[in-house]
Parts: structure tokens; C-alpha cells; sequence
């Protein structure tokens, strides 16, 4: 299916008026319920274009999942692919009067409709995208993104990521639910193409053909996704001269995985660090301060996440909110124009979030004299272990040095005389065959480690799996291997 910007116009403006036609009112919230698709994108700009609110749902939730941020937003319609058909008629939520298949007899009438519908006008606080956080502490919340937190975001994107010209490309591997959706506005905004694997999410080899065939193409990945790219036999096939960048961000990236992506790619690489809270738009690296920390051996610029992008204050703070000196551990806070409006619905979590003006991120770092932050950990992962502060990252850095550690994920585990214990949860590279091989590594990683960290800070146990537990954007869930190791 190919689309030029007129016919994009053309179908957004016709669902903009078949969903007011269909009763929906401005400020309404629409749920958008799929894997990447064509219609996805006009659905986005359908909902704005009528001053709707997207609703933009993971679509790997769990059906009880979903039946609670279409219950949550109180949304009145889902637009959803083929596979949440029929699930989608089990769910009972108080406000959806009807759910519409992408594709389908219905939605083809909805996008063809006949009445002309002028943009609705919209002011900047106004609500343009509910994100649901992925609730891995409890039940997600709604983040309420707006106009102008959108608006801000595209100048950012444009002037401390990467610069978009008419014609260039911008792949979909990474869910447009999430950040490659976020990044689909600046491009569109500078007339660049989007193109959607027919898979409708990632896959090495079939990226490697979309970029043989894309010139100018840039996507963004999860580090988890870079990593698998990196790994693939597809990867010696690629024109990498088609590549203009990859952003990575959504994820630790370790120094190990990044100077590899570095090697395999070359100077292609952008980092970003953002919340859904702050969409996409904390601090970056662009290609330039990458390549640089990389030809320098700076492992430290290599781990940070980057400055402050333009028009947004980072502050590490204490326990009062003022701000600690450069090299100091405290929680990273934020202001300015990306900065969410607030939770929908939930008043007592916006005012604690949002206390003294400031976005309170719930992340651990320090930043260095020269403005550069670097995270340590979300604070729930923070490990104390008699009376020390203990920071998961930098033991996983340590291990993933080891060859034969093909990932890592480092959490605390409750001790009666220490309070807490480090454990680590290797996915080794080989997979070992027995009792006698699993003490054999576990006595080579100790020893590495030895080499590397304190020896307080060492894990006092090694779970070794097949592989980690994660979410769809490829974030390690920390909360079930604590349960799973309880």
C-alpha cells in the first residue's frame, strides 16, 4: 500500500468527519489497538484532526490489560487489527460503544466519508495522546501528552537528534504505540516517508531489506533491538550507506553493546533518554557526540545518556529537591515544554509527580561538570545491602565485560542480616549442560568481578536463564524476576 500526503490528508480528514458523524465529540478519547500498520498513521492524525485524543495501546497486553485502559480513558471507540477482533468483544468497558477493524467494510466507509471537516482547533495544554504507562509497579497510569508537549517534542527531535529533509525515510520496526510513533511527527512534519514492515514490528533480516531498498533512512530502536540487529547474518548484507541514523533509547544501553553497535554500524548512532512523561525528550547524544566519545576511549561520555535537550532543565536533586553537585548520585528531574500536563484522572499521582514544578522521573544519575548525565537505576531497583548503596547498572556493566555473558540483569533479594542481596540473572552465551558447568561460570564471574567492582558490590547469586523476561518495547522486567526469584 502506497500513500502520498495528499490521500493521507485526504483519508485523516474523512475519519475526522465519520467519527464526528458517528457521535464522537471534541476532547473524546479514541483507541487506537494494533500492530504497525498504514492505517495507524492516518488513524493518528484522524483523531487530532477532529480534536480527538489517541489513545495509542500496547498491543501485546493481556485482554484484562486492555479492558483497563479502555475503562481507565473511558474511550468510545477502538480502532483495532484483525487479531483483537474478536477479543475485544469479551472486554466490558463502561464507555466503548464500538469497536472498528482496521481494513474492514466499516472503517474503509469512515476514512471515504463525504463531509468535509475543517481542523479542529486545539490549544497547546490540550490533550492530543494518552500514553498508559507500562504499569510494571502497580496499575498504569494515563499521561496526558499534549499539543504542545508534541510540538516541543518535534523542534527537539529536529534540533538535537537529527535533521529531516523531504525524502528521507523513517522505518517502523518499534511499535507506534511507543517512540516510533512519537518520531512519525517531526518526520511528517519535514515530508519524509514512512514505511511500515509488512511483519508490523521487528525483525533483523527484514529490516536490512527495507534499508537495501530505503536510502536516507533512519528508525528508532530499543537497545535490545539494536543488539539483536547487530547480532544477525542478515547485517553483513546491508547497505549502510542507506543509513542515516539510529536512535536508540527506552533502555540501558551498556558500554560493551554500544561500542559493538558502533563497530557493526559505524558513526550512525544517536541516543536519547525520555520518558512518556517527558515523550522522547530528556537529554541525547547525536551522531557527532557519539563518534566522538567512541574515537576518544571516553567510556564514561559512552554510558551517559547525553545534555539536556533544547528548552528542557535536568536537575539531580535530593530528598528536598535542591540540586547536589556534579558527580553526586540523587533523582533526575525535569522541566519544560515536554513535560506532561498530568495523569488522566488522578490528581494525588500528578501533584507527587509534578511537586515544586518539576518532573520527579523516579531515575538515579549524576551528571558531570561538563552537563552530562548518566543513570545509575530507576530508584526501586536501588540495592542496599548493609547499609551501602548499591547500583544494579554498574554490576551489569561489569558482567556484560565477561565473553560469555550475553545479558544481564541485576536485582536485590531480601537477606535477614543484610537487608538486601545481589543477584544476578545471567543469560550466558552457551548454554551449560550441567551442575559442575553452572559452578564452573559462577566461580569465573565472581572472579571477574573481583576484577572490576568492589567486592561488597559483587552478587552473592547467579540465576542463569534462557533468556529475560521483557516488555514489547524490550525493557527487562525487574519487578517479575524479583518475583520469580522471591
Amino acid at each position: 500500500m502506497l500513500h502520498d500526503y495528499a490521500s493521507l490528508c485526504q483519508r485523516a480528514a474523512g475519519l475526522a468527519a465519520g467519527l464526528h458523524a458517528a457521535g464522537l465529540l471534541p476532547g473524546d478519547r479514541v483507541a487506537l489497538v494494533s500492530r504497525n500498520t498504514a492505517q495507524y498513521i492516518e488513524a493518528l492524525f484522524g483523531c487530532w484532526w477532529a480534536g480527538l485524543i489517541a489513545v495509542p495501546v500496547n498491543a501485546k497486553l493481556h485482554a484484562k490489560e486492555l479492558a483497563f485502559v479502555l475503562d481507565d480513558s473511558g474511550a468510545r471507540v477502538a480502532l483495532v487489527d484483525e487479531s483483537w477482533q474478536a477479543a475485544l468483544a469479551t472486554i466490558d468497558a463502561r464507555e466503548l460503544e464500538r469497536g472498528i477493524v482496521f481494513g474492514d467494510a466499516e472503517y474503509g466507509r469512515l476514512v471515504a466519508h463525504s463531509s468535509s471537516v475543517e481542523p479542529m482547533a486545539v490549544a497547546a495544554d490540550d490533550p492530543a495522546w494518552l500514553f498508559y504507562t507500562s504499569g510494571t509497579t502497580g496499575r498504569p497510569k494515563g499521561v496526558e501528552i499534549t499539543h504542545g508537549n508534541l510540538l516541543a517534542m518535534a523542534h527537539c527531535f529536529l534540533t538535537d537528534v537529527e535533521g529531516i529533509d523531504p525524502g528521507d525515510t523513517i522505518l517502523h520496526p518499534a511499535p507506534l504505540s511507543h517512540g516510533s510513533g512519537l518520531y512519525l511527527i517531526p518526520h511528517v512534519a519535514r515530508g519524509a516517508l514512512s514505511v511500515i514492515p509488512v511483519s508490523g514490528g521487528f525483525d533483523p533480516a527484514e529490516i536490512v531489506d527495507l534499508v537495501n531498498a530505503w536510502p536516507r533512512s533512519l528508525f528508532f530502536a530499543a537497545p535490545t533491538m539494536l543488539k539483536r540487529l547487530v547480532d544477525a547474518p542478515a547485517l553483513a548484507h546491508a547497505r549502510l550507506d542507506h543509513v542515516k541514523c539510529i536512535v536508540y533509547g527506552g533502555g540501558p544501553m551498556y558500554v560493551e553493546d554500544c561500542k559493538a553497535a558502533f563497530a557493526a554500524l559505524g558513526p550512525r548512532l544517536a541516543q536519547i533518554y525520555g520518558q512518556g512523561e517527558s515523550p522522547m525528550t530528556i537529554t541525547a547524544m547525536d551522531r557527532t557526540v557519539v563518534a566522538d566519545a567512541v574515537a576518544r576511549g571516553d567510556d564514561a561520555r559512552i554510558a551517559s545518556v547525553g545534555y539536556p535537550q533544547t528548552g528542557i532543565d535536568v536537575r539531580v536533586a535530593g530528598a528536598d529537591d535542591r540540586a547536589l553537585p556534579a558527580g553526586v548520585v540523587g533523582e533526575v528531574l525535569v522541566r519544560g515544554p515536554t513535560v506532561m500536563r498530568g495523569y488522566w484522572r488522578n490528581a494525588d499521582a500528578s501533584a507527587t509527580t509534578l511537586a515544586n514544578g518539576w518532573l520527579h522521573t523516579g531515575d538515579l544519575g549524576a551528571l558531570d561538570d561538563d552537563g552530562f548525565l548518566t543513570l545509575k537505576d530507576r530508584s526501586k531497583d536501588l540495592i542496599i545491602s548493609g547499609g551501602s548503596n548499591i547500583y544494579p547498572r554498574e554490576v551489569e556493566e561489569a558482567l556484560l565485560t565477561h565473553a560469555e555473558v550475553a545479558e544481564v540483569a541485576v536485582i536485590g533479594r531480601a537477606h535477614s542480616d543484610w537487608g538486601e542481596e545481589v543477584v544476578a540473572c545471567v543469560v550466558p552465551r552457551t548454554p551449560l549442560r550441567d551442575a559442575d558447568a553452572r559452578r564452573a561460570f559462577e566461580a569465573a564471574l565472581d572472579t571477574h568481578c573481583l576484577q572490576h567492582i568492589a567486592r561488597f558490590k559483587r552478587p552473592k547469586a547467579y540465576i542463569f536463564l534462557a533468556e529475560l523476561p521483557k516488555n514489547n518495547t524490550g525493557k527487562v522486567l525487574k519487578t517479575l524476576l524479583r518475583a520469580q526469584i522471591a
